[in-house]
């Protein structure tokens, strides 16, 4: 199943994807395949995972990203010469 992370929280391990239904799930940090948590900025990455659980309690676990390109850093902004 594929989805974007909403956020990610380093020093609580633990974040949340939305899936391209809506569905937001809760991801521990030992929900990334291989160990490979997230760092920095994450909000809008793609990402690929499965979904574990019943209704009451589903999460998100082997989770890896799909684009590992970073995010965009803010634009520049220069001065216009007077």
């Amino acid at each position: 199943m594929r989805g974007k992370m909403k956020w990610f929280n380093e020093e609580k391990d633990h974040g949340y994807i939305e899936t391209e239904e809506g569905e937001r799930l809760y991801i521990p940090g030992t929900g990334f395949a291989g160990g490979q948590r997230l760092r920095g900025r994450c909000a809008g990455l793609e990402v690929e995972f499965t979904i574990v659980g019943d209704n009451g309690t589903r999460q998100a676990s082997e989770c890896v990203l799909v684009d590992e390109a970073n995010p965009p850093r803010a634009r520049r902004r220069h001065r216009a010469s007077r």
